[in-house]
């Protein structure tokens, strides 16, 4: 294909949003896509099990602009050439062959290459994607049981605001430090991350931290809807798309 057939089939994409895809896929993982307007903000879902993130998701693209992609799986893990993979673990191959090898105790190495080669032959589209428009904002919705909460995260921070101490699993992670001084006037915790960890684990803000583009992770404990709508609007608020060029 010429570039001038290449260019004149991107202007038609632009100007008929109608022909834009409605979903992407990585391997076993498989993205509803949901927009609203033409702001620089990308939103992601990417647990299947993670109800109230979905929830709290689609509320909020209802009356806010973006474009958001909502992994669809019932289940947290996917499947990947037969292999169970935590999909926020596949966005490096380093991260996404330990995940592999923790989540399938025992598999054929072949089989975990093979997993991997289909990674890898995918994932920079996905992450093209996932990635906001130069100087945007991408923000992940998670939710989270007794397990893990903001104090898991501060030995690997770079900054730390906790202002409800008694509610550790609603927290902000943030990449970008602009962010993180807004984000600490807020009634909320949050901790800022932006030198990527030594120890790569696939996930998108290890990923966001390396490349340097401006990620936020929005935690709260499963079942807290309004709490995670509340902590959207917030953002939305107080963050801005992106931030005036000096």
């Amino acid at each position: 294909m010429s570039p001038a057939i290449s260019r004149r089939d991107f202007a038609v994409l632009a100007a008929f949003p109608f022909f834009r895809p409605g979903h992407i896929s990585l391997a076993g993982a498989r993205f509803r896509i949901v927009r609203n307007g033409r702001s620089k903000r990308r939103y992601l879902r990417i647990h299947g099990n993670e109800e109230t993130a979905r929830l709290a998701l689609e509320r909020h693209m209802a009356t806010h602009e973006g474009v958001a992609y909502i992994i669809e799986n019932p289940v947290r893990e996917v499947i990947v050439r037969g292999l169970k993979l935590d999909p926020n673990r596949m966005f490096s191959r380093v991260g996404a062959e330990a995940n592999l090898m923790t989540l399938n105790e025992g598999a054929d190495p072949l089989q975990v290459q093979r997993a991997l080669k289909e990674l890898d032959s995918g994932r920079e589209d996905l992450v093209h994607s996932l990635m906001p428009p130069k100087g945007g904002l991408t923000v992940a919705v998670h939710n989270n049981g007794s397990g893990y909460s903001v104090t898991d995260e501060l030995p690997i921070s770079d900054g730390k605001s906790l202002r409800e101490p008694l509610r550790p699993h609603e927290f902000f992670l943030c990449t970008d430090a602009r962010d993180f001084d807004l984000l600490k006037t807020s009634p909320y915790n949050v901790v800022l991350q932006n030198t990527a960890p030594k120890d790569d684990d696939g996930s998108l803000s290890r990923l966001a931290a390396k490349r340097g583009f401006r990620y936020v992770n929005l935690e709260v404990s499963h079942g807290q809807t309004e709490r995670q709508l509340e902590m959207l609007r917030w953002l939305e608020w107080n963050v801005p798309q992106e931030y005036n060029r000096s």
